[in-house]
């Protein structure tokens, strides 16, 4: 059976035939406007033609005969320092549990007992979490409390917290990193700079030496099904008095969100002018509520769930009173 003539193959053709000097959305016009019968709109020739390059996949299918990239720098230009940023895009699941905020060894241990137990009967397929595990209190800019706990002290609670989570759930784990985690590298560069580099004083190497897990640092941007998670420190710490968390994410991200940091459960919800429904979320901390820096405050306790069926998803947003979740 001799194979259909496909878009892809069309696509192909009219790059062989036009160069790679030649703009994507250009070739895209040329080939809709003698391929109408082929193509939908220019769009759909566009998509094609992504596809070929190996800029896009289908699905996270990864394309299997990708065209050559174009000169990435045709005119000679000067060479750019700029970084790209890309969010972490998770593998599907239909169940993440979603813990943040710990701070770890200042961890309320009811709630934080109660948030495993209430996901250990969710029966999560992988668990995520989102930013401060750890403390770093003694590497924090703040003034430090020479009493408490050390770093190396820190690392060793951490270690003994994620065997016994990897042996409750055993479940992929997914960590990505929060302000907290980020005091180790500005306490890096400020007082010891000549380390930076070394991989073994790199905290993504001293996070997996004592665990199990996948590490997201660089504040980006973790995709769940469709739905992005930030810590919450991404945004910046400009002063900002929303009504709640929630609504204060849905300002600065103007997308459906989720986020954690600011140690409260909150949910805002809006259409934007077609009626499409947005939604953010906090998720509450499950650390101790009243530490000696900020005793009276507006914090909570809690978890989440995420819950995945094909494209579409549901976010259980779980509030955690005196060590019961509700």
């Amino acid at each position: 059976m001799i194979k259909p003539y496909t878009k892809a193959d069309i696509a192909r053709t009219y790059r062989d035939e036009h160069g790679m000097e030649m703009p994507t959305l250009k070739l895209a016009r040329i080939m809709y406007n003698e391929n109408k019968l082929v193509f939908k709109d220019v769009e759909d020739a566009r998509s094609r033609l992504r596809e070929i390059e190996g800029k896009v996949s289908k699905r996270g299918v990864k394309v299997t005969h990708p065209h050559p990239e174009r000169p990435k720098n045709p005119y000679n230009l000067p060479e750019s320092d700029a970084e790209t940023f890309e969010p972490f895009v998770m593998p599907y699941y239909e169940r993440i549990g979603i813990l943040n905020d710990i701070h770890l060894p200042y961890h309320d241990l009811d709630a934080l007992s109660a948030a495993i137990g209430w996901l250990q009967s969710q029966n999560p397929n992988a668990i995520f979490l989102n930013g401060d595990i750890l403390d770093f209190h003694q590497l924090s800019y703040f003034e430090k409390d020479p009493k408490k706990k050390n770093f190396g002290l820190e690392l060793d609670i951490f270690a003994d917290f994620m065997d016994k989570l990897t042996k409750i759930f055993n479940v992929p784990v997914y960590y990505k990193f929060g302000n907290h985690e980020e005091r180790y590298d500005k306490f890096l560069k400020q007082k010891a700079k000549e380390l930076v580099g070394v991989k073994e004083f790199d905290l993504e190497n001293i996070i997996k030496a004592r665990a199990n897990c996948t590490v997201i640092r660089d504040k980006r941007i973790v995709v769940i099904n469709g739905l992005p998670y930030v810590h919450g420190h991404e945004f910046g710490r400009a002063v900002f008095s929303p009504v709640n968390a929630a609504r204060g994410l849905f300002m600065q991200a103007k997308h459906s969100c989720v986020k954690g940091d600011c140690h409260t459960t909150s949910e805002h919800t809006e259409p934007d002018i077609f009626g499409k429904i947005m939604t953010t979320y906090s998720v509450g901390a499950l650390c101790g509520l009243h530490p000696d820096w900020l005793p009276i405050n507006k914090w909570n306790h809690g978890c989440a769930l995420q819950i995945n069926n094909g494209e579409k998803y549901l976010l259980v947003n779980k509030r955690i009173y005196k060590g019961e979740v509700i």
